[in-house]
């Protein structure tokens, strides 16, 4: 077949691919050679599916820590999606509610998710099998999960990031230093960092804190704020409270069921969590952290994560 007798769309996508090469400087045949001795694509090496069959090493030889693993590396998965949303709604060059507010969407969408995945590891993992082997993964915890502490950072400041008894000092490294997880892992007796906290802020800190200064102005609740929240539609108003919600409620909730399932409440089991202090740091109404605080009636912040007890309880919530 002649150039010539080539179906108009065909040449049509010819010639905006010889504008887009000369652009660059690019020889177009070149490519459509590489086109050509292309081989075809197959959806397991697009996925890297044998590479990520491969990335569960379990420390032992109970069955279950296969579910143990592969949760947390989906977590992660699911974490790195949000992220992108988050980066995605608080660059956009102008103000776009619609567009907005279909990142916080697909942010929801991810959180719903995740805090109802706890069923997995719930159903999946016998409790004699998930005791035995991870005391062998100490002193590695969720709590390391930098990943989750970008997006704190990213969704709100980090005043909003401290306990609520906290006075702000005005100095972004004094105050990281008070940001409310760094309390949950500390030791029960002394107070002192657990080993668990001092790994992850060796590895962690100094990237946190380049974050904080980067995002300065513009996290998600500030664009929020400065461009939606007087002239925004209700429904988005409400999409952002459901975030709230989502991630400071319904997921660390979600956590602390299933660590009471798993775990005695005695003092001398938090070793199975790498030493952090469950207890007191995943229950929403110890921290009553709020990644959009100004959407929430002062009733309301009292009483963070009381709706969700009642739900659990199957306790009807009073008008």
């Amino acid at each position: 077949m002649q150039k010539s007798e080539l179906p108009a769309n065909i040449l049509d996508r010819i010639q905006k691919l010889e504008e887009k090469f000369e652009v660059m400087g690019q020889d177009l045949a070149s490519y459509l050679d590489g086109l050509l001795y292309a081989d075809y694509l197959k959806y397991w090496e697009y996925i890297h599916l044998d590479t990520l069959l491969s990335l569960q090493h379990p420390k032992t030889a109970f069955p279950d820590e296969n579910i143990f693993i592969i949760y947390h590396q989906i977590t992660e998965l699911y974490f790195k999606l949000i992220l992108s949303e988050i980066d995605q709604a608080i660059q956009m060059a102008t103000p776009d509610e619609a567009r907005f507010h279909l990142r916080i969407r697909r942010i929801n969408n991810y959180l719903g998710h995740l805090s109802h995945s706890f069923s997995i590891m719930e159903l999946g993992m016998d409790k004699e099998q998930f005791l035995k082997f991870r005391m062998a993964l100490l002193p590695a915890s969720g709590f390391q999960s930098g990943q989750f502490r970008l997006i704190e950072m990213k969704c709100t400041p980090l005043v909003n990031l401290l306990p609520v008894d906290t006075n702000p000092s005005g100095y972004l490294e004094r105050d990281y230093e008070q940001i409310y997880w760094k309390s949950g892992a500390s030791e029960l007796a002394t107070g002192k960092k657990t080993l668990t906290l001092r790994h992850f802020e060796e590895k962690y800190d100094a990237l946190f804190i380049r974050n904080i200064q980067a995002h300065e102005g513009r996290t998600l609740d500030e664009v929020y704020r400065r461009h939606y929240q007087s002239g925004g539609s209700e429904a988005l108003r409400e999409e952002m409270r459901k975030l709230d919600s989502l991630a400071n409620i319904h997921w660390r909730l979600a956590h602390y069921r299933s660590a009471v399932r798993y775990l005695q409440r005695n003092p001398e089991d938090i070793a199975a969590t790498g030493g952090t202090n469950w207890q007191k740091y995943l229950p929403p109404q110890f921290q009553r952290i709020s990644f959009f605080p100004s959407l929430w009636s002062e009733e309301e912040k009292k009483e963070w994560g009381k709706a969700w007890v009642l739900e659990q309880l199957g306790i009807p919530r009073s008008k």
